[in-house]
């Protein structure tokens, strides 16, 4: 096992709090649609696939391309109504991301989002230029094809055994999997524990701060190795 020199991050309900609104304009877009409400469990169970995906999957009734586009047109108006503010970022994200920063660790977000969301949210962390390389689901594969994960790779120069997958659903997992690289679960974000350990992720975090302990065990754990 190499240093893990490249941390990947998924965005909503990892970096940033904002399920609760994901789901409240999903149901907010059902109502304009004229379709049922689905519970939240399901709503969640789909967060991190790219919107066309998680549409189709909660509403098979929506058949061809043009209707789904007009759901994710009245979704993606609701969201931005409930987003005038962006969702706050989880406590010790900023900080800690920075402790990586000046410990010299790449950084990179592979979201289900879209270019222009997750563009948007950037700006308003004034982070545009903070992360070495983000990927959006709208700009190559969906989740959990491991296609993102690839390409952030190629861009870093890094092989998948130096770098890790962060995330709170089984998309993450799944396609960190794919792409032959660890994963970490978070417990706080759209998806229940007991579903993300199904998926064998190298460490489930019920905090963001638990990161960092677990970064400096695994790199301590390869020095070790090295001068053993």
């Amino acid at each position: 096992m190499s240093n893990c020199e490249l941390l990947i991050f998924d965005w909503d309900g990892t970096l940033a709090d904002s399920i609760g609104r994901i789901v409240q304009a999903m149901h907010q877009a059902a109502d304009a649609c004229d379709l049922p409400r689905l519970d939240d469990a399901a709503v969640k169970g789909i967060i991190g696939l790219a919107l066309p995906e998680a549409i189709a999957h909660l509403y098979p009734q929506l058949t061809g391309a043009a209707s789904i586009e007009v759901f994710r047109q009245r979704y993606s108006e609701q969201y931005l109504a409930l987003e005038h503010q962006p969702s706050p970022l989880f406590p010790g994200v900023v900080e800690l991301l920075a402790k990586f920063r000046e410990q010299g660790l790449l950084l990179a977000v592979a979201t289900g989002k879209s270019r222009r969301g997750l563009d948007r949210v950037l700006a308003a962390h004034r982070w545009e230029d903070y992360f070495d390389i983000t990927r959006c689901a709208d700009e190559t594969a969906s989740k959990p094809d491991p296609l993102m994960l690839d390409e952030i790779l190629a861009h870093c120069g890094k092989r998948s055994d130096q770098a890790v997958m962060i995330g709170d659903s089984i998309f993450d997992l799944q396609m960190a999997q794919r792409a032959g690289m660890d994963a970490i679960a978070v417990s706080y974000g759209a998806q229940a524990p007991e579903v993300l350990a199904l998926h064998s992720p190298q460490r489930m975090i019920n905090r963001f701060e638990e990161l960092s302990g677990w970064l400096a065990a695994r790199n301590a754990s390869e020095v070790e190795c090295y001068v053993g």
